[in-house]
């Protein structure tokens, strides 16, 4: 049994209900801090959205995001996939005249043929070609995707396995697909950039709210790890990982 009273007041302090998409509870407090990307996404999107007359945000989380980024075209839908969010996302976004929808396959999306001129996407899966049916002539996919060697070392230091799902997610890949299915690279690039926890129950408040990092996580049967993880906080200061990023913007064909 491990005594420490600050590794288990860490511990105990990671029950902290986290929702939508809001990781303010670690970063506010300074607990947790990510290097910023060479690129801003939504610096990258607005002038687009200014532009748009129908625009559709993939994987809205509960809408903090989107909400962010008005005014908003004529025409604006939102989709979600994870139940727990879409109320948050419609309580948030409905106001404001968009539209949330629920979605369950990455497949069939419930919208018309051509129905969007923008189509934002910010670490959300997507189907290239079905992006690309709902997505009109010329029109916009700008996406910003997490990697499938995100925060790799977690998965070192806690001695498990990454996610064989999403390893070989990567610019190239997506490269492939997107121009497969009809479309034009006009922007690209890729980037791992530091991100630091600064005390162990920053990070077990990470990994609930990404559970696909490592499936099943249960603190009980990585105790020991996570204090030697704790007790390398103590040592050095924090816990540096890797972030994996990459950008695309695309033009339908």
């Amino acid at each position: 049994m491990i005594q420490d009273p600050i590794f288990w007041k860490y511990v105990k302090d990671a029950e902290q209900e986290f929702s939508g998409w809001n990781f303010s509870w670690v970063t506010d407090s300074g607990r947790m801090k990510v290097q910023p990307l060479s690129w801003n996404f939504e610096q990258m999107i607005v002038p687009h959205i200014r532009q748009s007359q129908s625009m559709l945000d993939m994987g809205t989380g509960g809408g903090e995001f989107l909400s962010s980024l008005q005014p908003f075209p004529p025409s604006i839908y939102a989709t979600e996939a994870y139940a727990p969010n879409v109320p948050i996302a419609k309580e948030r976004l409905e106001p404001l005249g968009v539209k949330v929808v629920q979605i369950d396959n990455d497949d069939y999306l419930p919208f018309t043929d051509q129905q969007f001129d923008l189509i934002i996407n910010q670490h959300e899966a997507y189907s290239p070609s079905e992006v690309r049916r709902i997505l009109q002539k010329d029109g916009w996919l700008m996406t910003q995707q997490v990697g499938g060697l995100n925060d790799q070392q977690i998965n070192q230091h806690l001695h498990k396995p990454l996610n064989q799902e999403f390893i070989e997610w990567n610019l190239a890949t997506a490269v492939a697909q997107l121009e497969k299915n009809h479309f034009e690279i006009v922007y690209r690039k890729e980037e791992f950039s530091t991100e630091r926890f600064y005390d162990i129950g920053a990070l077990l408040y990470y990994l609930k709210a990404i559970p696909w990092q490592i499936p099943n996580f249960q603190i009980e049967e990585h105790m020991d790890d996570l204090y030697a993880i704790h007790l390398l906080i103590q040592k050095q200061g924090y816990f540096e990982v890797k972030q994996h990023r990459f950008v695309i913007h695309a033009q339908a064909k």
